[in-house]
């Protein structure tokens, strides 16, 4: 129970932070107000859990008492008894306060820019593009988040060789994170007469919104261009110039944005997808300097990972990183994906415990 103490100053800072929320002076700087509230909101589920763990110390401690001192065999027997009624519940406590008081992704709580591409597969790989995209925004609608489409490349079949899109709402980039890499489908095209299953694979990239403040991008780096805009088969979508092409110079990326009429619009669209790639950009770079890049299959974001396999004439997903297998795949396509991100969520945070753990470890050797 030597974690008691620990776990007391954490309500002392819970409270606190209650206080500092009712107080005048942080109420008009909302800045302030916004960064207390998310700490308090993100000790929640912990303080909880560490209500719980210490009643629970308490009345295994008293049990024992019992036990050591009591000369009565019919208390004693009753002490026991509390003890093995709430020691499963205790033990379980413990371990779930870890996992609770791991600090969460700063990122977690933006907004997010979702980017799926067609990989191998040609019409196919093009159509489930579509499928995915309507998935994350059934997801999306489920959330209560709003969907904005920042830029499509649409084929004549009805697919999208390319489909970026702003999800806003709350925690967006934290549950949707876990969508980054590639993704496999094995199914009969609809352009198949013989019936064989092929197997396509689509990639999906999934960035925190960058906003201006992160990232210092001058005037000067950037080339912006004008076109016309085209849809599929070439015919013009637009009578204006009103396409956009933005080139950031020192990188050499390139975006653009076609979907709206404006030209004033899709400028303003192309800077988010540009900005949240330069921000992506900017993190794995510095966390390769300083060698901590998660190189678990859990949550790396790595593209040329295959992640997960649709196998529809099985009805089956399987998400490769944490060995999960549901048949529920009608249901997956159609937005239920609470399930699978949560198995995800937890297998990072066990990921993330484990490391903690190893460094305490080394800690204490090295000390």
């Amino acid at each position: 129970m030597g974690n008691i103490e620990k776990y007391e100053k954490i309500l002392k800072r819970y409270d606190s932070l209650g206080d500092e929320l009712s107080r005048p002076e942080n109420i008009r700087n909302q800045s302030l107000y916004r960064k207390i509230g998310k700490e308090r909101s993100d000790l929640e589920d912990a303080v909880v859990a560490i209500r719980r763990f210490i009643e629970l110390s308490g009345r295994i401690a008293e049990a024992r008492g019992v036990i050591d001192e009591s000369g009565d065999e019919e208390f004693i027997e009753l002490a026991r008894a509390e003890i093995d009624e709430i020691e499963d519940e205790y033990y379980r406590l413990q371990e779930e306060i870890k996992l609770l008081l791991i600090p969460s992704d700063p990122d977690d709580s933006r907004n997010t820019v979702i980017e799926i591409r067609a990989g191998t597969g040609g019409d196919e790989a093009a159509l489930f593009v579509h499928d995915l995209a309507r998935m994350y925004r059934l997801f999306a609608e489920n959330q209560k988040w709003k969907v904005d489409i920042l830029s499509s490349n649409p084929t004549e079949m009805g697919g999208f060789k390319e489909v970026i899109f702003l999800v806003s709402g709350e925690n967006a980039f934290g549950k949707m994170k876990f969508e980054s890499g590639v993704h496999r489908v094995q199914r009969v095209p609809v352009t198949e007469s013989g019936g064989r299953i092929h197997t396509s694979a689509v990639s999906v990239a999934v960035l925190p919104e960058a906003e201006e403040v992160d990232l210092d991008v001058e005037a000067k780096d950037l080339k912006v261009d004008v076109y016309r805009s085209s849809g599929p088969g070439g015919q013009s979508v637009n009578t204006t110039d009103s396409a956009v092409r933005i080139t950031h110079i020192p990188t050499g990326m390139v975006v653009t944005c076609q979907d709206e009429k404006s030209q004033h619009k899709n400028k303003a669209k192309a800077m988010k997808v540009l900005l949240s790639r330069l921000l992506e950009k900017a993190k794995r770079e510095q966390a390769d300097e300083i060698a901590e890049v998660r190189k678990s299959m859990v949550g790396s974001g790595d593209r040329s990972a295959k992640i997960r396999t649709y196998n529809f004439p099985q009805g089956r997903v399987s998400d490769h990183r944490i060995g999960f297998t549901s048949h529920n795949l009608g249901g997956i396509l159609d937005g239920e994906l609470d399930e699978l991100i949560a198995e995800l969520a937890l297998a990072e945070r066990e990921h993330l415990l484990a490391l903690a753990m190893e460094k305490e470890e080394k800690d204490k050797a090295g000390g």
